[in-house]
């Protein structure tokens, strides 16, 4: 992935020669938006992000393992995951669901356990086309401090 620039006077995209993933941040802005097309249908998709099961294969690093601690994909639901790497270390992150529409919406809030009080609204779309899922996740951030640290990480 390339690194974002950091002229504030365009908006700061990255994306990756490994898929069509693309981050999207205008500056002085507190919203980032990441596009990214999947070779699956929707519900699938949908499935990935919201079955305990799912989530522990694919969520964080490579390098880390996942363990879903909480997942109720429902309003009011909450979910929480633990990232453990090989020295045992351990990051938790948390969010309350606001919405969970099968398979096109998901709504949610989204803390670093490190950071406490940094929350983040984030809403998924999903959209089918010939098979394939198109997803915009799009985070709104309390502060542009916040969503620069974010993109920093």
């Amino acid at each position: 992935m390339t690194k974002a620039p950091t002229d504030a006077s365009t908006t700061q995209e990255r994306s990756s020669p490994m898929s069509d993933m693309k981050v999207a941040a205008d500056p002085g802005t507190h919203q980032i938006v990441i596009t990214r097309s999947f070779d699956a249908p929707r519900d699938q998709v949908f499935k990935a992000l919201t079955d305990p099961d799912a989530v522990r294969r694919w969520w964080g690093r490579r390098t880390t393992e996942t363990v879903v601690d909480e997942l109720e994909a429902r309003p009011g639901g909450r979910w929480r995951f633990v990232q453990r790497d090989g020295d045992g270390n351990e990051n938790g992150f948390h969010g309350v669901y606001h919405e969970a529409s099968a398979p096109e919406r998901i709504v949610h809030t989204f803390e670093w356990e490190g950071m406490p009080g940094h929350v983040l609204l984030e809403t998924i779309t999903l959209e089918e086309e010939d098979g394939r899922t198109r997803m915009t996740d799009s985070s709104i951030f309390q502060s542009v401090a916040d969503r620069d640290g974010m993109l920093s990480s």
